[in-house]
């Protein structure tokens, strides 16, 4: 069962301007689904996820561009990035909008030498797993929290509690555990996710040796999503360098795994701490590998606050990613533990949001958005989303969003 994407006008208003189209992500969100979805009748298909085409793009591109002619739908890009050049000089020579669809597991701006290759002549868009827009079939605007963008919110989007939040989030966005009417089992399907994972994305792309190794990281990663990255801390868990912490942290990033919100700056303010944040954007893989087998006890747990946090952000990231856009986010943190969850840079102003488990959220919890004004900002609307049932003001400015609004 096809589940309508927000994305889609923004990936055909790239086909018609670009010669070249190019939708990135995590493996299994959907991509090869909707780009076969939006394809027209008569466009080629292959997939460089089958060896022997790989092999071919690999070692004769000139041939496998001849033999897949345009319009053509080219899967998995990043397993044959030397194909780039040559679909360059053919785009370059015929010109026509839209000629080749391609997808990537790895984010393109990461990808070694693509980005030269295919520079202004690459349309791209970021897909992540089902949006709870998505799933409810409302429309999906970039998330501010302002008045006019959560009105049509209110009105449209199915009501949730608590439960139903954890529901979500013990069972991620993957399309595969969401359509159609023989689901896999979720423990499961995410086992055979990692496995995968793994084995393409990181052992062939990447060459990491020590795959027990990557798998425990990839485990003490999640353990830390919500919280700000400390690379010393991390790799002592593990017992590897931080040197190759850095590195495995930028695989988890380049294939869609996890996304860092970097923190705000401004001059004005000397106590900020620069440490990004990390966030995993399947909070069903994140449960999977911190072994969360229920929404019950992932709610009751320890960890039930930077969960909830991370579902927040990443439903927000995929209402930027569905427009088009990149996610203006950022975060704020100093020495004196004074923090804003989110900052949203848009239009010249910043909307400084607080992410809360509870229900009734009180006065303090946007105390910290006074900040924002010292640094000689006049911050915008703003708000705490959280499990409360009703969207209420707090004050002239800000208000209590509930979740299911994002």
């Amino acid at each position: 069962m096809y589940i309508p994407r927000a994305i889609e006008s923004a990936v055909l208003a790239i086909a018609k301007s670009f010669p070249v189209l190019l939708v990135t992500g995590p493996r299994q969100v959907g991509k090869t689904t909707l780009l076969r979805h939006l394809a027209e009748k008569g466009r080629n298909y292959v997939t460089l996820d089958d060896p022997l085409q790989r092999r071919l793009a690999a070692e004769e591109p000139e041939l496998f561009l001849e033999r897949f002619e345009p319009p053509v739908i080219i899967d998995e890009i990043q397993y044959a990035p030397g194909l780039l050049p040559y679909i360059k000089m053919r785009v370059d020579r015929e010109g026509t909008k839209g000629a080749y669809w391609l997808t990537g597991s790895q984010i393109f701006h990461l990808m070694r030498d693509a980005s030269e290759s295919l520079a202004g002549r690459v349309g791209i868009a970021h897909l992540l797993g089902l949006s709870q827009a998505e799933l409810s079939g409302r429309a999906s605007l970039p998330f501010l929290p302002t008045k006019e963008r959560l009105a049509a919110a209110r009105k449209k989007a199915p009501r949730g509690g608590l439960a139903d939040a954890f529901a979500a989030i013990q069972r991620g966005s993957l399309p595969a555990l969401l359509a159609g009417r023989n689901r896999p089992e979720t423990e499961q399907y995410y086992s055979s996710y990692v496995q995968t994972y793994l084995q393409r994305d990181i052992k062939d792309l990447s060459q990491v040796g020590d795959e027990l190794a990557f798998l425990r990281f990839l485990t003490a990663a999640a353990a830390r999503t919500g919280q700000m990255l400390q690379y010393a801390d991390l790799a002592r868990d593990i017992g590897i360098s931080q040197p190759t912490a850095k590195k495995w942290l930028s695989l988890l990033v380049t294939s869609g795994i996890v996304a860092l919100v970097e923190p705000w700056h401004s001059n004005a303010l000397t106590r900020m701490i620069k440490a990004p944040k990390l966030y995993f954007l399947d909070t069903g893989l994140a449960a999977y590998l911190t072994r969360w087998t229920s929404p019950q006890a992932l709610e009751a747990g320890a960890s039930s606050g930077a969960f909830f946090e991370t579902f927040v952000v990443s439903e927000i990231m995929k209402s930027w990613h569905n427009a088009g856009k990149t996610p203006p986010l950022f975060y704020y943190r100093d020495k004196d533990r004074v923090e804003i969850d989110l900052i949203l840079e848009a239009d010249g102003e910043l909307h400084p949001v607080e992410i809360k488990k509870s229900a009734n959220p009180g006065k303090d919890a946007i105390a910290a958005f006074r900040v924002l004004a010292k640094a000689g900002k006049s911050p915008g609307s703003g708000g705490v989303v959280c499990c409360a049932s009703e969207y209420l003001p707090l004050d002239a400015k800000n208000a209590i969003i509930p979740w299911w609004m994002v």
